[in-house]
């Protein structure tokens, strides 16, 4: 038997994406909120003698004759949108590519570990606990207006107001998140917060309750007053205040050596006056945005003098970066308010109207829309928040899923759960309603619902069932 040795050649076309340093870096920029972008960056021009920081012009609104004159490479990246509520937008920019879309997703920017902070601990336990993401966004803006010592002061019918939710609403999640990790946290005073610590360690008893509620009296000395009011013997007392100073005043304080900030937002969006024809304006956050420029003047300088082939190809690589970098935030600035003015745009009955206004929005609708990669709308959108007259959003929460209507258009979850809510608030102890009763009452505003999602949704905004719910009225909670 004899073997046959033969030579084939095969050509075959096959594609391969490299992420080059610039591409892998462009992603980064975009993922960064505008706090981080200026420790990034503060890092940069402390490596790259080229780059300098750019004052904020003091006039926002008219260029500087220095940044009117400089090339785009020097251009700051300070840019706003307006445009009336329910057009269509103009295009916010031009130059470079806009989509980052290069890569995978997952990603290249892991950010250095950084210190727990109450928000973050606090956030945790929000999205470990609730499951509804209507009930995560109002605790995330309540964990937001947090004060620095973990108190929560501001009025429940104000904050509700301006949430857009129902007060029954808004004071559900208050109890929820008064049970959290650290005890005492979202108290509105230092008897509350006492209170609360006592309720954890199950030693809230009576006695407790009105020594908590007579603290003026405590810090007069008035024992005798005091026994009296416990309705304990005076020599009982030591023991009280004893348990009463090792609870913590400050339920921040573990977290004290990191400032307790809140989110800043890096988008910003107001009412544009109606003589001016009313809708929105969306400009990114100039107080937070930082601003670089590329030294041409110093790089001519000093490579007139340089004689030195290696000194002067060091130069040329970082006017190099300089120049690509400060085109870079250009484009994340674009970008990102592409990104934030299309959500107002889709999102105007919510910002006008409230949560039961909020439609039902895909990453991908976003980004087909502005012309870019769906990848690029998800890295925008998280951890990067909007300010806007009914508070502070991360962008990630207009993204809801649909439910059909009668007439089918398409409703957002969120809109139909704030319906049910709005409709179990509104109960007497002589009128629960059923599921049944909430699928027709829903029918009728023109919701299409299944009995077993309005169960589904109930169970996750942790509503009782209407046999529950009645025992609750009658118990008088």
């Amino acid at each position: 038997m004899s073997t046959k040795l033969t030579q084939t050649l095969d050509l075959r076309q096959q594609q391969n994406l490299v992420m080059t340093p610039q591409m892998q870096q462009a992603i980064k920029l975009l993922q960064l909120s505008n706090l981080e972008l200026q420790d990034f960056l503060e890092e940069e021009i402390a490596q790259n003698p080229l780059l300098e920081k750019a004052d904020p012009p003091e006039n926002e609104d008219a260029p500087t004759e220095d940044a009117a004159s400089a090339s785009d490479d020097e251009r700051s990246e300070d840019a706003t949108e307006d445009f009336d509520a329910g057009s269509m937008m103009a295009t916010t920019g031009s130059g470079g590519r806009s989509d980052f879309s290069e890569g995978s997703e997952d990603g290249f920017e892991r950010m250095e570990t950084r210190p727990k902070t109450l928000r973050d601990h606090l956030l945790e336990q929000l999205y470990m606990d609730l499951d509804d993401s209507r009930d995560r966004m109002i605790g995330a803006l309540l964990i937001d207006r947090l004060d620095d010592a973990g108190y929560l002061r501001d009025d429940p019918t104000a904050m509700a107001a301006q949430i857009g939710c129902t007060q029954e609403r808004l004071e559900h999640m208050l109890r929820v998140l008064k049970h959290f990790d650290p005890p005492g946290v979202f108290a509105r005073d230092l008897a509350e917060c006492l209170a609360l610590q006592l309720e954890d360690r199950d030693s809230y008893d009576e006695p407790m309750q009105k020594l908590v509620q007579n603290l003026d009296l405590v810090a007069r000395h008035e024992m005798r007053k005091l026994a009296d009011l416990c309705g304990v013997h005076e020599t009982a007392l030591p023991e009280m205040l004893s348990e009463l100073r090792s609870l913590n005043p400050r339920p921040s304080a573990p977290f004290e050596q990191i400032v307790v900030q809140t989110a800043i937002p890096d988008v910003l969006m107001k009412a544009l006056p109606k003589d001016v024809g009313g809708g929105w304006r969306v400009e990114l956050n100039s107080d937070t945005l930082p601003r670089v420029l590329v030294n041409n003047q110093y790089y001519t300088e000093v490579t007139a003098r340089t004689k030195d082939k290696q000194e002067r190809e060091y130069l040329s690589t970082q006017l190099a970066n300089a120049s690509w970098l400060v085109k870079a935030l250009d484009q994340r600035a674009q970008t990102i308010l592409k990104v934030g003015s299309e959500i107002v745009e889709q999102q105007d009955g919510f910002f006008l109207y409230g949560v039961e206004f909020l439609k039902p929005l895909t990453l991908r609708e976003v980004a087909e829309k502005i012309g870019m990669h769906e990848s690029t709308v998800s890295r925008v959108t998280t951890g990067k928040f909007i300010g806007t007259p009914r508070g502070l959003f991360e962008l990630k929460y207009f993204f809801t899923s649909t439910i059909e209507g009668t007439d089918g258009s398409a409703l957002s979850s969120e809109a139909v759960r704030a319906k049910i809510r709005n409709l179990i608030d509104q109960e007497t102890l002589e009128h629960i309603l059923s599921d049944d009763d909430l699928v027709e009452l829903l029918r009728k505003d023109g919701v299409d619902i299944a009995r077993r999602t309005i169960a589904k949704y109930r169970e996750a905004m942790h509503i009782g069932s209407s046999v529950q719910r009645r025992r609750l009225r009658k118990s008088g909670l």
